[in-house]
C-alpha cells in the first residue's frame, strides 16, 4: 500500500460521528488535509487528473453542512442532523476514493 492509500485510510479512520466544538474543528481539519491528498492525487496521472472532479464537489457540501452545524440560529437536533450528514458524506466520498485510487496505478 503507498502513502497515499495509508493516508486516505488515516484520515477515514479520523472522522468523527458527534456533533461537538472539538469535532466541527477535527472534520474541518480533515477536509482540509483530505483536500490535500486529492491534489496529490490528480498529479499521479492524467487519468485521475480527469476523474477527481466529483470528489472536490462533495467537499464542497459537507462544508456547507458542518458550517450549518455551527450556526446558533438552529436548534441543537438539526446541529447534530447536519454534522451527521457531513460526517456521513465525507466517509462516503473518502471511501469511494480509497476504492478508485486503488494503488495508484490505474491508467484507464
Amino acid at each position: 500500500m503507498n502513502s497515499i492509500a495509508t493516508t486516505l485510510i488515516e484520515l477515514f479512520d479520523r472522522i468523527p460521528r458527534r456533533h461537538s466544538l472539538e469535532n466541527v474543528k477535527e472534520i474541518n481539519s480533515i477536509t482540509v488535509d483530505y483536500v490535500d491528498v486529492l491534489i496529490n492525487i490528480e498529479a499521479v496521472n492524467s487519468f485521475y487528473e480527469k476523474n477527481t472532479t466529483t470528489f472536490f464537489d462533495e467537499i464542497d457540501l459537507v462544508k456547507t453542512l458542518v458550517k450549518k452545524s455551527t450556526d446558533n440560529k438552529v436548534s441543537k437536533k438539526s446541529k447534530d442532523d447536519y454534522f451527521d450528514e457531513a460526517s456521513g458524506k465525507l466517509k462516503d466520498n473518502i471511501q469511494a476514493l480509497i476504492l478508485f485510487y486503488d494503488d495508484g496505478k490505474r491508467t484507464s
